[in-house]
């Protein structure tokens, strides 16, 4: 209640908003709340929801019970939505959409939940992964005097300590080092992490401490060490944002609400006096269209806010300002596995975080007003400005190179727009709720780690404005997740014993399912092998199996983008392996779902669209024109269509497989080891994969006389006969002898690590 009426007074007193029962400021639209009624309307939220202690443990202990039925299929939920009347539909499936239908769900109100692409499709699976109070908005708080923050970072710390709680598999502390080079900083960063300790109260996750220069390069070898006075290191919580958002909605589901992804709102229903009464929706794998009827409608659709605002109201204000932040992942061996690192103050004054993750590493983000759009795509100068970031703190021994960059994406925030303040980067995370003229309630604004708290605003407001009754009052907190119920460090331990199951992978398991794990482990397969015994993987690099593509459909996957986005993070940590697995990913999701040899293909080429424009291999395109290169645009286009020969899936590069598909094609028998020669000898930045660039290198080395033949093209040649143009002059490719071309190809490739 205290955090509802806190919510309330920031909207009375925000500049570009309005109190109850006036118009105009927002084009008809008001807000419910009136500041100068606060104490009554506190009295009748306490009246309508009063429950005893004891009564509310006891249901809260019932409701924790792990469920034993299994989930629904999604074409029943789908009848019940085409079926049943709903106290209240929700749109949006990011984490605070799916946390409002769970709040409403176990209230006791009909719930129903509507997603246009994929749960956490958007903005909540594209975050710093971290559970955090914020920092920097603390630091504002403090030395701002913004009374307003302070109270935002008190109220997400909670959060952030309730969260890793109730879903213990999904999270955890992280220790995230701040390094100083300067000793004047070390008392000022020392008292700011101590007050963020303070601000936990009983709900911190461990005490800071500070640590000398020794003992942070300990830490943190990669660490410049010119300077370097000391380092602090404070905890905050890290998740897997993906799964977690998931895990709410099936929590969700199983408590009776009707969730449903891959499902578009077209338009919003009313009834003759202007009032919602539903929502005419559209399934957008069946292409199917029914109405839903609902006396509640909640958007919560971050960046896409506005969009249903007009729908239900059209002419009136948009009040959001989506900023776009891009984080790019490096190889694991670029962070310690266990400790994150805080950079400050980057060059244009924002923050910058390098985390390990997943046994990779996460560094961003940056921080920049954007369009609203379906499908953000990180940009090159974004990607770059980050790796520019990590080279300055970082020692001048470790090269920090683009090829390194094994994905990258962008996510947009849905800021709430503020009049009075001019850019992005000095906007709080702070949301509002909105209920319109037409009953629309509109939760904006917020961030992941307060999804929780936004979401029992949202349905205290909802039941006030709509007279609604529900059963009991809000048991969110301490309401453990799908996969949490029986939930224990060691379980992974019992995979192992129980299954055969690999370690890396029974982690892997334990860490993404839960308790729940058991279930995917039973339906591996046998491996033939002495061991594992089980699972086969669907990359050998990574703890992905097989059975849990199949296990994804059970969870609603109903794209192999579904798959290997979210259900399996494969698309976020490294888009050569999603390449790699995704016809796999498409076999077994076809089997299980019945589709096509044209259904399959279709999935195929949008989920390598996905990976190309989303997960950065576009802008790693992008990196190609600032090449040094002296070829012409025949030249180029020569070489382009001699990549293409390899590169037929168009992923954006060469790997071994392509070369020996090429090879065997073409009815020749190559041995193996000669064809990872063939790809190391033209790998400049050795990460396994020949890109464009690389391949242009090679063309333009070999017509400036630097390399006087390459195996790999000579052998192209062979079956392709193509003359490359040299100094003006048509030259064929000569015959040289192993050691020659080893010897140009090293003096290339130092070439290329110095620029």
């Amino acid at each position: 209640m205290a955090g509802l009426l806190s919510t309330a007074r920031r909207l009375s007193r925000s500049k570009g908003f309005v109190a109850a029962g006036t118009l105009g400021a927002l084009g008809g639209a008001f807000l419910y709340y009136d500041a100068t009624n606060e104490d009554r309307f506190h009295r009748q939220m306490e009246n309508h929801f009063k429950l005893t202690q004891t009564a509310h443990a006891d249901h809260l202990t019932e409701l924790n019970k792990r469920p034993s039925s299994a989930l629904p299929l999604r074409a029943d939920l789908v009848k019940d939505l085409k079926e049943e009347e709903f106290d209240v539909l929700v749109i949006g499936g990011g984490a605070t959409g799916a946390g409002v239908a769970l709040d409403s769900t176990t209230r006791g109100l009909k719930t129903a939940l509507v997603e246009y692409d994929d749960f956490s499709s958007g903005t909540s699976s594209r975050s710093t992964k971290l559970i955090h109070g914020g920092v920097r908005y603390l630091q504002a708080a403090i030395f701002g005097l913004d009374l307003e923050q302070y109270r935002m970072v008190k109220e997400a710390l909670f959060e952030r300590a309730n969260l890793l709680e109730i879903a213990p598999h999904l999270s955890g502390p992280l220790p995230i080092m701040l390094p100083v080079y300067k000793y004047w900083h070390i008392p000022y960063y020392w008292f700011g992490i101590k007050m963020y300790d303070l601000v936990s109260g009983k709900r911190i996750l461990k005490n800071s401490y500070y640590i000398n220069k020794e003992q942070a390069l300990e830490r943190f070898p990669m660490l410049k060490k010119d300077a370097l006075k000391g380092a602090l290191v404070y905890y905050d919580g890290q998740h897997n944002d993906a799964r977690m958002n998931l895990a709410i909605v099936l929590t969700a589901i199983r408590h009776g609400a009707k969730a449903v992804n891959h499902v578009k709102v077209e338009r919003l229903l009313k009834n003759d006096d202007g009032k919602l009464i539903g929502a005419h929706v559209k399934d957008m794998n069946s292409g199917v269209e029914w109405d839903i009827k609902a006396k509640a409608i909640v958007n919560a659709t971050g960046p896409f806010t506005d969009s249903i605002r007009i729908m239900a109201d059209p002419g009136t204000t948009p009040i959001c300002q989506p900023s776009a932040g891009v984080h790019i992942v490096l190889p694991g061996y670029y962070a310690p596995g266990n400790t994150g690192l805080l950079d400050p103050a980057t060059s244009d004054g924002r923050v910058l975080f390098f985390l390990p993750w997943q046994k990779m590493t996460v560094a961003g983000t940056t921080d920049a007003s954007s369009d609203v759009t379906f499908s953000p795509a990180p940009q090159n100068r974004d990607i770059e400005f980050i790796l520019n970031e990590i080279r300055n703190y970082f020692n001048k021994d470790v090269s920090v190179r683009r090829g390194d960059v094994m994905s990258a994406w962008s996510g947009l925030r849905p800021l709430v727009r503020d009049p009075a303040k001019l850019d992005t980067k000095s906007l709080a995370r702070n949301h509002i709720i909105e209920i319109s003229p037409s009953g629309l309630v509109t939760i904006a604004g917020g961030k992941w780690t307060t999804y929780r708290h936004m979401a029992e605003e949202t349905v205290d407001a909802l039941v006030q404005a709509h007279n609604l009754s529900p059963k009991n009052g809000c048991v969110t907190p301490g309401l453990l997740l799908d996969g949490a119920h029986d939930y224990d460090p060691l379980l992974y331990i019992h995979l192992v014993q129980d299954y055969g199951i690999d370690v890396d992978v029974a982690q892997h398991l334990a860490s993404t399912y839960g308790d729940r794990a058991f279930v995917v482990a039973r339906m591996c397969k046998m491996t033939g092998r002495r061991w594992p015994i089980v699972g086969t993987r669907l990359h050998e690099e990574f703890p992905y199996l097989e059975a849990e593509v199949t296990y994804a459909v059970r969870e609603y996957a109903c794209t192999a983008t579904d798959v290997i986005a979210r259900r399996l993070r494969l698309a976020f940590l490294n888009t050569y392996a999603a390449h790699e697995v995704l016809e796999k990913v498409v076999q077994i999701m076809g089997k299980e779902l019945n589709w096509s040899s044209a259904e399959s293909r279709r999935q195929l080429e949008n989920a390598r669209a996905f990976i190309n424009r989303e997960m950065g291999q576009e802008a790693r395109m992008q990196s190609v024109s600032e090449v040094a290169l002296n070829l012409t645009r025949e030249e180029m286009q020569q070489a382009k269509d001699r990549f293409n020969q390899l590169d037929r899936d168009r992923k954006g590069h060469i790997t071994v497989n392509d070369i020996r598909r090429h090879f065997r094609d073409h009815g020749n028998k190559i041995d193996e080891r000669l064809l990872h020669d063939l790809l190391n000898e033209v790998d400049l930045n050795k990460n396994g994969e020949l890109e464009l660039a690389e391949f242009f290198q090679l063309y333009s080395g070999l017509k400036n006389g630097q390399i006087s033949q390459n195996r790999l093209v000579r052998y192209l040649d062979e079956l392709h006969p193509v003359s490359v143009t040299r100094s003006g002059a048509k030259a064929k490719v000569c015959k040289t002898s192993d050691k020659d071309v080893s010897s140009f190809i090293d003096r290339m490739m130092k070439r290329a690590c110095i620029d």
